[in-house]
């Protein structure tokens, strides 16, 4: 989107008031599970993790606590406990937060420097699939959400950070950080797939 049409933040947290990020509602579960399950298949208990955008009501971090992972939360309108973006974690979880950032290479990169080599990246946004459906997409229709993703953009975002990059179900890719990056330019991404 352009940077013209970007809310201004009073704007935006009004919107994300409106969410109903309810821990109690067995939908919601199922729908913080597309995440939540493949992840836990990747990493141990009592992994430290990060539920980065946590929202208002941080659902996925207590479903991370409840199998066993320690969490700390950030949101920049409701948990702005900056001091945690200083901290390295084993696991970090975005769901429905990258379609809002309005400087997504940056976040990439930040995102990159805290996950410890070895660990995980999970991010859970609709994929944009089709061009001649874009205008009536109801993804593009909330207006906090300023950039879109292909699981090619995320390809190549795999690529420029030198992670390994799953896609386990629709609408979620996971990125797993070597434990040691390689010298001279950076490989192509891998992309493994299951349903």
């Amino acid at each position: 989107m352009a940077k013209k049409h970007w809310l201004g933040p009073e704007a935006e947290r009004a919107v994300y008031d409106l969410h109903n990020n309810d821990l109690s509602d067995a939908g919601y579960r199922t729908f913080l599970e597309k995440l939540s399950l493949p992840m836990l298949k990747r990493i141990p208990p009592g992994s430290s993790g990060l539920d980065f955008g946590c929202g208002p009501g941080p659902a996925l971090t207590e479903m991370m606590r409840e199998a066993g992972m320690e969490m700390a939360l950030y949101d920049p309108f409701f948990h702005p406990a900056e001091a945690v973006l200083n901290g390295q974690y084993d696991f970090i979880t975005c769901t429905e937060v990258v379609e809002h950032l309005h400087h997504p290479a940056k976040v990439f990169s930040q995102l990159d420097g805290m996950l410890k080599p070895g660990g995980w990246l999970g991010i859970m946004t609709c994929f944009q699939t089709c061009d001649d459906r874009f205008d009536k997409w109801h993804y593009r229709r909330d207006p906090t959400h300023v950039v879109f993703y292909r699981e090619q953009t995320l390809e190549v975002v795999a690529q420029g950070m030198g992670w390994i990059m799953t896609v386990p179900r629709k609408d979620v890719a996971l990125f797993h950080k070597p434990l040691q990056k390689t010298g001279g330019p950076r490989r192509p991404p891998v992309v493994c797939r299951s349903l």
